[in-house]
């Protein structure tokens, strides 16, 4: 089935899609030292963007593996296919379940030393600050933001737009023809309109080739303040969603070169509307003056001999044809400022637009961001009632786990031989008074008869003690009590075995019936009795006999059952 899936990826179709397709890898040109092959991407073999490992091994781009599912049906690992095609399999089939984001990797190409592509640029940092440096490089070519085709480096946009822009045009309203704003205020007009030059068939046929391929593609929104994509609808609408800080960044850009222009202009710092109020007022007055002048010359033409007091001052008859000339030059100075504020406006309404767009993404994230921490507590609330819980569960078993132990141990015929290991470690803790008894594993009478263990004392009890091993009898509360005879009554004889099978210490006793070791327990076990003067501690290690072997001592307990 993976053979035959192949056919869509390689079958008449790229590899890479056409300009501006997808953001591709970074370019291997970039980097001081050459990247080694895990930093690569299989399809673009670019340094990996955004990369994401499949299930059989590989790293791609985020992006190439988005266009090569998008542009292909079951598309397989070009890897696979090229090293061995024998190894390809289900986990060569590209899907959304059949990758993953590799974090390590990403983490690792982020600090990969790299420099700036730009000639003249010299900027250096990690690949991390890359695509940061890209959006600002003052050396990096885009195209002029009002359309005229040219390729510009992004410091030199300004100047370009004030002398070498074509599209940058002033058509004189009096002989038709269009010259550049800087060369607006020197334009002296002809007698008769210059008529346009009619284009050659060369720049025709350009002239539809470029409309031919404007049409296949469309351009970004923010073409005009130098963003380059291209591509159908849907992509430019998923590449405005996701270039959001670029487009801010080409925008404040287009607004420091007008502005830029502006002071040139002026010269002075700042542009405001107390100076373009201030122009228009300088305007009105000449306005004023030139009018009244008219007026006066075509009194004295007619003989009339009319009182203009306002209009006498010699300065004013003197200055008419200079006060003209301002006149006109701050028409002109006017009229390029409104069309600069014009463009300043626009370009701040843009800005406002995308400032809401941020803002209402801002205000989606908050309201996920609460929903999220909201469930992250909810989830800590479960996780800890599952802890106690657990540790509940945890309780109980190691109780099951004891109870388990001792019923393995456990014996129902009133015959028990206690093995006791590690004696001499024993015997010094309590020689020191740390542990100065040992209880043995509980046994039975019978299967439902009495519960019993041995408690022994290895440094002696009361009247042994510091001479003798002392050993009791030990009545413990049992499931059954309620069935049996009370006071226990069963005579009870102990034995130190002799692992040479030669002598055996026996001792033996009845219980008495008065005492309160042998009545019916009220608490887990009664107090024990026996034989304090059980056996002394001098013959332990006697040659003759083999009581203590292999640091062990084994102690036996017999309960007679019988009637």
């Amino acid at each position: 089935m993976a053979e035959e899936s192949t056919g869509g990826l390689f079958n008449g179709l790229s590899s890479a899609p056409d300009e501006n397709e997808y953001p591709s890898g970074f370019p291997q040109s970039i980097c001081d030292d050459v990247p080694h092959v895990k930093y690569l991407c299989s399809n673009c073999n670019n340094v990996l963007n955004k990369a994401r490992q499949t299930l059989c091994g590989h790293r791609y781009c985020l992006a190439c593996l988005n266009w090569l599912m998008r542009n292909n049906k079951n598309p397989v690992c070009k890897k696979c296919k090229e090293d061995d095609p024998s190894t390809v399999s289900e986990e060569s089939i590209l899907t959304s379940e059949h990758f993953y984001s590799d974090a390590a990797i990403n983490k690792e190409i982020s600090e990969l030393k790299v420099h700036c592509a730009n000639q003249g640029c010299n900027w250096k940092n990690t690949l991390k600050h890359y695509e940061d440096h890209q959006s600002q490089c003052d050396y990096e070519l885009i195209p002029c933001n009002i359309g005229c085709g040219h390729m510009v480096i992004r410091k030199m946009l300004a100047n370009h737009l004030e002398k070498g822009c074509a599209n940058n045009m002033v058509v004189c309203k009096k002989c038709t023809r269009k010259i550049r704003q800087a060369e607006f205020q020197k334009h002296i007009c002809e007698s008769s309109p210059v008529k346009e030059r009619k284009p050659t068939k060369a720049e025709t046929r350009e002239k539809n080739r470029q409309l031919t391929n404007m049409k296949n593609k469309d351009l970004c929104r923010f073409a005009e303040a130098g963003c380059t994509f291209k591509g159908s609808k849907e992509k430019i609408k998923e590449h405005e969603q996701s270039a959001l800080v670029l487009h801010m960044g080409l925008l404040l850009q287009v607004f420091h070169n007008i502005k830029t222009s502006l002071l040139s202009d002026l010269g002075s710092e700042d542009v405001n509307e107390a100076q373009v109020s201030g122009m228009q007022v300088k305007i009105k007055r000449l306005e004023d003056t030139l009018q009244s002048l008219r007026i006066q010359g075509a009194m004295e033409m007619n003989g009339e001999d009319l009182e203009v007091d306002s209009f006498t001052e010699p300065s004013v008859f003197h200055g008419d044809q200079k006060q003209g000339q301002e006149l006109e030059e701050c028409r002109k100075k006017l009229a390029e400022l409104e069309q600069k504020i014009q463009v300043y406006e626009n370009i701040v309404t843009v800005l406002n637009r995308e400032v809401e767009k941020t803002q209402l993404t801002l205000a989606a994230f908050e309201c996920q961001n609460r929903n999220d921490q909201e469930s992250i507590k909810d989830l800590e609330l479960k996780v800890t009632e599952q802890q106690r819980q657990l540790a509940l569960k945890d309780i109980a078993i190691s109780s099951l786990h004891l109870r388990i132990a001792s019923l393995e141990q456990a014996t129902f015929d009133g015959t028990f031989i206690w093995k006791i290991s590690e004696l001499s470690r024993k015997m010094q803790e309590a020689a020191a008074g740390r542990g100065s008894s040992l209880y043995s594993p509980a046994f039975y009478t019978g299967k439902y008869g009495y519960k019993v263990c041995m408690r022994l004392y290895l440094n002696g009890d009361g009247g042994g003690k510091g001479t003798h091993i002392s050993l009791f009898f030990v009545v413990m509360r049992g499931e059954y009590d309620a069935l049996l005879l009370w006071p226990f009554k069963h005579k009870v004889t102990f034995f130190l075995m002799d692992q040479n099978h030669r002598e055996h210490v026996i001792d033996a006793f009845r219980p008495d019936l008065s005492s309160t070791s042998f009545q019916r327990p009220v608490k887990e076990m009664n107090v024990a009795s026996g034989c304090p003067l059980f056996f002394p501690l001098s013959r332990l290690h006697s040659p003759k006999h083999a009581y203590c072997k292999d640091d062990t001592l084994f102690v036996k307990c017999i309960v007679d059952v019988t009637p």
